[in-house]
């Protein structure tokens, strides 16, 4: 099938406001007729089922946690972008179009990121209105901070808090909606299966995470909002929690998957400290804005700290190289992720890591202390030669913006970042790829819509800094609930969904025979073996670089680790019980056909862009080399019965308002 993007026509400033204007719409009277599923309470799914019933739609909203509070935007430290300027700083709708484009290595679809950029401000003014805690400065206005990949100050903050703050915004929205009865909650329940009607997305088939029930929720429209495939890498600074199976089962009915191998390494995370680890601590990007990344300059020095005869302490500024600030000067420490991470296993790979790994950078406070330090002596008037106390009123000042960093910090690794610098290296964070939709939201399946990180459109080959909550809550409170409504409109007649049909019943027992199966399989080992397994496949070949070689490799591999999963595995437990490893193997088992698609999409994108680095196409200086003459699309797969058989269908990617060049932060 041919993919038709939807995008209205006319000059881009223009579309989504003339859209509006000549969609279909649903009174209010009307609303009430109509059912609406929403998979994922995070702040895409969260905002959307507040936003959908407060407008008088019939919402059911389904989560795997015990509330839809420890969905894992929560985890989001950082901030938000929005393009209003309160800092004077230059910054505009279009500019931050184009950053978010430019950081994408140019690889987004044009319509849906202006469309993102145009109604950032309004989401600063709902949550404001919630009550969110935003920071503000001493004027009383909204403060900023600058991320990586812009020159401006756009990105709005609550301390290092900002997505739990954000989606307490969201989850009150969603309990006033609750006790209106508009929203019916649906907690620990797991979406396994999608149920299509007459080629039409008209419900879902749930698992009740306590009891064990499969249940059966029929509506008039789906929506996805159930996050990224991050966990695929076993270790990532998700929570253990966050999966890919409701966007996998909807693209196993039919649902384009888009872009599999964007996948962003963030830069600044906690080192990996052994075999032992579960999961990783993200600490906020936020951070590179006051502190300065280094290595030693000398490899005898590296060595000597990373075998502890060494402080970091110890060296001189001569003896430090601030990489970021010398390749990068322009941008300095504040370039993109996908840069800031490259460069840094570039430094640990020549045998400058810190850490006993080898496999850690520098994240360094000492400069903003004392520049902080300063700036408060002189307004109270103090001397700001006293170095003691200018490192005691610059700690103030950093411990009021980063506090709880620092705090998390020191707990992990028993070490305190306020006398010695912190220590990072990259790691696996969010997904830019996911399931494809329209200008619409919509997947290829009709009434499936897929929101947030569950979908591909906004940030193409790698995510901007504080861009995540964007467009979850863009999504969910702007998008969203105006053109699923052109989508109902037809619908306003047709009554309630029955679930006694045969495509439930048919969808129930498929859903059922796999449970049963990982049930009574005598296997030998756990699900987590199989897992870790998977996630060295893929770090190791489908990581922060790729080739060839490995990727081809990395597919049969898992290919092959995937029918001994299936042979091998060994789940306790009954299937009418609360049974966590049932639960982690029918999620596991999804990683395992998704890697493998990973690797397929990796190994055909014949270029570098943003997340995606190629070894074999590099400029001489070590930077992603784009082919926009053959590789300018959207690779959207079609599912056919294995990952090895899926169908490549592509959507060009036109850039009327954007001048294609390669990406240059320096």
């Amino acid at each position: 099938m041919a993919l038709d993007s939807k995008i209205p026509e006319g000059p881009i400033s223009e579309k989504w406001t003339n859209y509006k204007d000549h969609i279909n719409l649903v009174n209010p009277a009307n609303k009430r007729n109509l059912d609406i599923i929403v998979v994922g309470t995070g702040l895409a799914g969260g905002s959307a089922a507040a936003t959908l019933a407060e407008l008088g739609y019939n919402v059911k909203a389904f989560c795997f946690q015990d509330s839809p509070r420890r969905a894992h935007s929560i985890a989001a430290q950082g901030g938000i972008n929005a393009a209003k300027n309160y800092q004077g700083d230059g910054d505009s709708t279009f500019r931050l179009f184009y950053d978010t484009v430019k950081g994408g290595d140019y690889r987004a679809r044009e319509a849906n990121v202006h469309r993102l950029a145009e109604v950032s401000a309004n989401i600063i003014d709902q949550c404001v209105a919630q009550g969110v805690p935003l920071a503000r400065e001493y004027g009383g206005l909204l403060d900023n901070r600058s991320f990586g990949g812009t020159l401006v100050s756009r990105t709005f903050y609550a301390k290092g808090q900002t997505g739990q703050q954000l989606l307490l915004g969201a989850y009150s929205a969603m309990n006033r909606q609750i006790g209106r009865g508009k929203i019916k909650m649906y907690n620990r329940h797991e979406m396994l299966e999608l149920v299509v009607v007459n080629g039409k997305a008209r419900g879902i088939i749930a698992r009740n995470l306590i009891t064990g029930e499969i249940e059966r929720h029929s509506a008039h429209a789906v929506v996805i909002g159930s996050g990224g495939y991050g966990n695929v890498f076993f270790l990532s600074t998700n929570a253990m929690g966050s999966n890919a199976t409701a966007a996998w089962k909807i693209h196993k009915k039919g649902a384009f998957f888009a872009n599999p191998c964007y996948t962003q390494i963030h830069p600044t995370c906690i080192p990996v400290s052994g075999d032992h680890q579960s999961k990783l601590t993200l600490m906020s990007e936020s951070l590179r804005n006051d502190g300065r990344i280094w290595v030693p300059k000398s490899l005898e020095d590296a060595k000597a700290i990373r075998e502890g005869r060494k402080k970091p302490t110890d060296l001189s500024e001569d003896e430090r190289d601030y990489y970021l600030e010398r390749r990068y000067p322009a941008f300095g420490n504040l370039v993109p992720r996908d840069i800031a991470s490259r460069a840094a296993k570039e430094r640990c790979d020549a045998g400058f890591g810190v850490n006993k790994t080898g496999e850690a950078v520098y994240l360094d406070f000492a400069s903003a202390i004392e520049r902080y330090g300063k700036d408060q002596a002189r307004i109270k008037h103090l001397d700001e030669n006293d170095a003691a106390l200018v490192k005691k009123l610059g700690t103030e000042v950093v411990a009021s913006k980063y506090g709880n960093l620092f705090q998390m910090y020191e707990k992990i690794v028993d070490e305190n970042p306020y006398v010695t610098p912190m220590m990072i290296y990259p790691a696996v964070h969010y997904t830019m790829g996911g399931t494809w939709v329209d200008y619409n939201l919509m997947t290829t399946i009709p009434g499936c819509f897929s929101i947030g990180e569950s979908n591909f459109s906004d940030h193409g080959a790698n995510r901007l800094g504080a861009s995540a909550l964007m467009q979850g809550l863009a999504d969910g409170y702007f998008v969203l609930p105006y053109t699923i409504g052109d989508y109902l409109a037809p619908d306003i007649k047709m009554g309630k969904i029955p679930t006694n049909t045969p495509e439930f019943d048919e969808a129930e027992k498929a859903v059922r025979d796999q449970l049963e199966k990982f049930i009574n399989n005598k296997g030998t080992h756990s699900v987590d073996h199989f897992h870790k397994r998977l996630g060295k496949i893929m770090w190791d070949k489908v990581g922060m670089a790729r080739n060839a070689k490995g990727l081809t490799e990395a597919i049969s591999e898992i290919a092959a680790l995937r029918e001994e999963f299936h042979r091998d595995v060994k789940v306790p437990g009954t299937l009418d019980s609360f049974n966590q490893e049932l639960e982690k193997a029918m999620r596991v088992a999804d990683f395992l056909e998704l890697g493998e698609l990973f690797a397929k999409d990796a190994l055909h994108r014949n270029e570098s862009c943003g997340g995606h680095f190629r070894e074999e196409y590099q400029t001489p200086d070590g930077e992603a080399q784009r082919d926009d003459e053959n590789f300018a699309y959207v690779a959207a797969w079609e599912y056919k019965g294995k990952p090895s058989d899926a169908v490549l269908h592509k959507e060009p990617l036109v850039f009327d308002n954007v001048k294609l060049v390669q990406r240059s932060y320096k």
